[in-house]
């Protein structure tokens, strides 16, 4: 069994499908909107950049979630909170756990501690843990939007750490899927990191986890080997 004294997790594209397009169609279905590829393309132009934003900490959480609907609540004669709430409502509808997720958390649960790290937002995420059954799996849950700050930013994982009683950071595990939010994240705040990379992308440069595995399931065998 792995020496590690906790097992922290990404969220959204680690543990759980992010499917933003499927997503969006949905809730606009609701307000009578057949939502299309050149829709979401449009979407994505201005969404990227706020998430770069966001993660740099140049606008806030209620920034992001507002600016990325305001063109479509001008369309739609609707507020960008509405829209945004909208949006993260139907995205808890068609949540799922990523291959491999539920096994992995039976298999640690009672042998490390495990900790979630998000910079997803809180509305989403609370609700998404307790429909999948995961959320009393998880000692701490650590949400961007209530920390204040995003990752890869130092005090998010200093926050996390205080949470957890301030471990040895070398036994502390960082698994997620965004090499430039949850790895080097991880690995600035002096813990071990696993990528996820499941599409197989190059290694960023600069950024080398301590851990690579293309699934869930790779990791599983990784922390706890068959004997």
């Amino acid at each position: 069994m792995t020496s590690y004294e906790w097992i922290l997790f990404d969220a959204d594209e680690t543990l759980f499908e992010f499917d933003a397009f499927r997503g969006l169609k949905l809730m606009f279905s609701r307000f009578g909107v057949d939502f299309s590829d050149a829709d979401f393309s449009e979407y994505q132009q201005v969404n990227k950049p706020l998430w770069v934003q966001y993660q740099d900490g140049k606008i806030s959480a209620t920034q992001l979630q507002y600016q990325r609907f305001q063109t479509w609540a001008q369309r739609l004669d609707e507020t960008p909170k509405a829209l945004n709430s909208a949006f993260l409502s139907a995205m808890a509808d068609i949540c799922a756990p990523l291959d491999g997720a539920t096994n992995l958390l039976n298999t640690l649960r009672g042998k490390v501690k495990l900790g979630i790290i998000t910079n997803g937002f809180t509305e989403l995420q609370q609700v998404r843990l307790e429909r999948t059954g995961f959320r009393d799996y998880f000692d701490v849950l650590i949400i961007s939007e209530q920390v204040g700050v995003a990752k890869p930013h130092p005090d998010i994982f200093e926050h996390a750490l205080s949470t957890m009683g301030h471990p040895s950071r070398e036994r502390v595990l960082m698994v997620g899927d965004n090499p430039d939010s949850d790895i080097l994240g991880g690995l600035n705040a002096g813990l071990h990191t696993c990528w996820v990379n499941a599409d197989n992308k190059p290694e960023p440069a600069g950024i080398k986890p301590h851990y690579q595995v293309s699934s869930l399931s790779e990791l599983e065998s990784i922390l706890v080997p068959a004997t």
